[in-house]
């Protein structure tokens, strides 16, 4: 499975051949090597043990405090995502899917009873779901037509608009999350308070194809070209993906789409590398979590051998997008509506951030889905907020509240930034208020 699965032909390495002379009476006479076997390559992660550890461990105990009621409300949630990434270099530091599994079962011959827990389970821990799960963003998806619209000039960093509550268009009305409305808001304070009011006025400036256009220069709905096998690409809402679900687009879609409805439905790594660009001045990142290659004698593969290799092996092609060179104000003010969010009060994630030591920037989400009643929670964030060297991206599905998810993220950057003391040694001996969109 996984890295194992993608890299077999470099991990394996190669048999020897060994011959044994026997007399007629099956006595073996002499034995020798005609052929000496040859160690497989080592493939070297990305992936910072100490902060899997704490990853992993993070989401499962906030999995388990929405679950037990530790929260305002009680939901009945068992399965998250958390992923970490380096903004200038797409590495993925960290990658968590719960719940997951203990690889040593598939040691040898698995029972079928274990194997039966794991396959039915309906929580699917035997599936990477920051890889082979796409969900509906909400909120943090307007980071996107934030950009959309200032790049378009649907809206500029100085235009106020008053969030009344209920927004009017095409003969039909949506609602802000908050119904009272926000009043008067920059573009900045629309990202920092998730003014859906905000978003829905710009989108009628924008046509859907151009939202679609910005979010997949994010990386959004397209593959990152991860060297694990079953990525799905997701969706983004468009004319075209409307067409493949038998739908024509109509001008009221664009309400859902702008804050991240509708069609809209990606994966977690998506979303890492999203918010990677975001915080790295929105220059295009490759995603990856194959540090190097070495082969017995210590040479390295490169890294245009390995991208050859994993495109082939996992049928990727690799289209070349122009660099949208998106204007630094425009970067900034949306960087600074989500240093807002954890850093003033009212921020949807400031109780959890409140006292942190360290800048950072953050978006919570909570999205609905197919299910009634049910709200995936989304964080999303950078740190440190002057000079942003690593993205966090959390979903827990059915947490009621992205609010709720932002505990993760302050546990990971914890680990990250030297908070915490403890290490970890590998053994390599073993076998709040909620942004509900209507």
């Amino acid at each position: 499975n996984g890295i194992e699965s993608t890299f077999e032909e470099y991990l394996k390495g190669e048999d020897g051949i060994k011959q044994l002379d026997m007399s007629v009476d099956g006595t073996v006479q002499e034995e020798y090597t005609t052929k000496e076997a040859v160690k497989g390559s080592d493939v070297v992660l990305t992936i910072d043990l100490n902060l899997q550890k704490v990853t992993e461990q993070a989401l499962a105990n906030t999995i388990n405090k929405i679950n037990s009621g530790g929260y305002s409300q009680q939901y009945d949630t068992n399965s998250g995502v958390a992923v970490v990434m380096e903004v200038k270099t797409g590495k993925i530091l960290a990658m968590a899917s719960y719940p997951t599994y203990n690889p040593q079962d598939f040691v040898g011959t698995i029972s079928t009873e274990k194997w039966n827990e794991y396959n039915n389970n309906p929580d699917l821990p035997l599936m990477n779901k920051a890889i082979q799960s796409a969900y509906a963003p909400g909120s943090i998806f307007k980071m996107v037509t934030a950009i959309a619209g200032l790049e378009t000039g649907a809206t500029n960093t100085t235009e106020k608009i008053r969030d009344t509550g209920t927004f009017y268009k095409y003969n039909s009305s949506w609602h802000c999350w908050q119904r009272g409305g926000h009043g008067w808001l920059n573009i900045t304070g629309a990202i920092e308070k998730s003014c859906n009011f905000f978003f829905y006025t710009i989108g009628t400036r924008m046509d859907i194809d151009v939202l679609a256009k910005y979010a997949k220069y994010f990386g959004l709905g397209v593959k990152t070209g991860v060297e694990l096998p079953s990525e799905v690409a997701g969706s983004v809402a468009s004319r075209e993906t409307a067409e493949k679900n038998n739908h024509s687009w109509q001008p009221g879609d664009m309400m859902s789409a702008v804050i991240g409805q509708s069609y809209n439905a990606f994966t977690p790594l998506q979303m890492a590398k999203y918010i990677s660009m975001l915080a790295n001045g929105g220059e295009p990142i490759d995603v990856t979590i194959v540090k190097s290659i070495n082969d017995v004698n210590g040479n390295q593969v490169s890294k245009e051998d390995i991208t050859k290799f994993v495109n082939a092996k996992l049928g990727l092609t690799k289209e070349k997008k122009e660099n949208l060179n998106i204007k630094k104000e425009n970067i900034d003010a949306i960087l600074k509506g989500m240093k807002g969010v954890t850093s003033e009060e009212g921020g949807t994630a400031y109780s959890t951030f409140a006292n942190f030591n360290i800048e950072l920037g953050g978006k919570t989400g909570s999205a609905q889905t197919d299910v009634q009643g049910k709200i995936n929670g989304w964080f999303v964030g950078f740190a440190p907020y002057e000079e942003p060297e690593i993205a966090v991206v959390v979903l827990v599905e059915n947490a009621g509240s992205g609010s709720y998810t932002a505990e993760v993220a302050r546990d990971i950057l914890q680990e990250y930034f030297g908070m915490n003391m403890e290490k970890v040694e590998e053994d390599l001996t073993a076998m709040p208020s909620t942004e509900i969109q209507n």
